[in-house]
């Protein structure tokens, strides 16, 4: 899980997570990881428009959001 979301956060893509919180609650949060450290890291929190700590071991699952152009006919 670290290194996709290292691989994320070198490529600046925003991410859609789903993450357990601390009440045990399951959450999705779309991300875009700022910083790496140790056991956690912090990302911009586009559900809550602000920079949150996350700890890594409580991420379920990652899907990077791949934007496409839309073509013109």
């Amino acid at each position: 899980m670290k290194e996709q979301l290292r691989k994320a956060m070198h490529r600046h893509q925003i991410i859609h997570m789903m993450y357990l919180a601390k009440s045990g609650a399951i959450t999705k949060r779309r991300v875009k990881i700022i910083h790496i450290q140790g056991d956690s890291f912090t990302a911009f929190c586009f559900t809550r428009l602000a920079k949150r700590t996350f700890h890594i071991n409580n991420v379920l699952a990652l899907l990077p959001i791949l934007q496409r152009e839309s073509e013109v006919i």
